[in-house]
């Protein structure tokens, strides 16, 4: 047998590889301690049912999240169901019966710099596109940002940023989903009113290395916004300066949460400028989103805090840089609780899914502002 994970966004280590079971444990972030995030491919001789033991799973950052975990499986590295996954709270152990000699294992499905540079040519074509690369990542890689809609004066504007963390790759499905309904002709009023700015991928060089939260450099660009730099944060200079420039009335963060089996909104509460007109709004796009999608949810969550924040992160930054609703979209790696009947839980095309629906809630929302 061979496993290998040398290649994008790949990750794992082997320990040994015996007769039916291989021991393996996931690599840390390249210059940070964060791991959770593998993906990887195994080449066999035969089509004998197999045991991968990831030694280390219960070390990882979020562990307990594996308790509602399946891991993904695909045999052409494009189409993933969900395979056998048990977690005794020190080991994970992932049991495949083959159909194949060669398959992949991941923890959600993967999204490739090579979709990632397709989806750019394919969006690039549209006349209805503005591609602009807003600046470079440490390890020389574009950020690239796509306009929707033209400026003009009166029209909102309207920011989504994905992928800060690079494990959470359903923020690039989620992502994609909303750029291809946008171009969608029932997208036209919407675009009317605002001007859409979005970032599919934050964190390209973690994105490639198969990191779970961190950039090249070791830092959690999520943590550092209003405080970033050009050598070790990049990504976010760049994308703060933009959005400074332009303004923002709404901002989006998309993410994937280990540790909770729903999708759900954080918002801006505890901010200094988090007024009682922005707690109405998020409930206000919130009702609107779980309208559009069954499995947006309220009641499931990061609690409200109570306290003082942290303000380098992206959503509390918006907030205070802008005065304007933000929201951070968190959706789950394993079950989706509020859909229990589905046996992948969430998947890509859910990710998709809830991108495209995200669209009414925000329409609706303008109106408000």
């Amino acid at each position: 047998m061979k496993i290998s994970a040398n290649f994008d966004g790949g990750n794992i280590d082997v320990v040994e590889i015996s007769c039916r079971t291989t021991k393996l444990n996931i690599r840390l972030d390249n210059a940070s301690e964060f791991y959770q995030w593998f993906y990887f491919k195994i080449e066999m001789t035969d089509l004998s049912e197999q045991t991968f033991i990831i030694e280390n799973a219960g070390q990882a950052s979020f562990a307990d999240g594996f308790e509602t975990f399946q891991a993904c499986l695909s045999y052409d590295g494009e189409h993933w169901t969900r395979t056998q996954t048990q977690y005794d709270g020190d080991k994970l152990t992932i049991t495949v019966s083959p159909k194949s000699k060669t398959f992949w294992l991941a923890s959600f499905e993967p999204y490739s710099w090579d979709r990632h540079e397709n989806l750019r040519a394919e969006l690039s074509a549209n006349a209805r596109v503005n591609h602009s690369v807003v600046g470079h990542s440490i390890e020389g890689q574009p950020i690239d940002l796509y306009q929707i809609g033209k400026s003009a004066p009166g029209k909102k504007t309207v920011w989504i940023t994905a992928r800060q963390h690079p494990g959470e790759v359903m923020a690039e499905w989620w992502s994609e989903g909303l750029l291809k309904r946008l171009l969608d002709p029932s997208s036209r009023e919407l675009l009317d009113e605002c001007t859409v700015y979005v970032v599919p991928n934050m964190n390209p060089d973690g994105s490639r290395r198969g990191n779970l939260r961190t950039n090249a450099a070791g830092v959690n660009l999520n943590r550092i916004w209003g405080v970033s730099d050009l050598k070790h944060s990049p990504e976010v200079h760049h994308v703060s300066a933009k959005m400074s420039e332009t303004g923002a009335d709404i901002v989006l963060d998309i993410h994937g949460e280990e540790m909770i089996p729903f999708c759900f909104l954080a918002g801006g509460h505890g901010a200094p400028a988090f007024t009682r007109r922005l707690a109405d709004l998020h409930d206000q796009f919130l009702a609107t989103y779980m309208q559009a999608h069954t499995s947006m949810q309220a009641d499931h969550g990061y609690p409200i805090p109570d306290g003082d924040v942290d303000l380098t992160i992206q959503t509390y930054w918006s907030v205070e840089t802008f005065g304007c609703p933000a929201f951070t979209l968190e959706m789950p790696f394993g079950r989706d609780d509020t859909n229990p009947d589905n046996p992948d839980g969430w998947t890509a095309q859910s990710a998709m899914e809830l991108g495209a629906a995200a669209l009414p809630a925000i329409q609706d929302l303008l109106k408000l502002l």
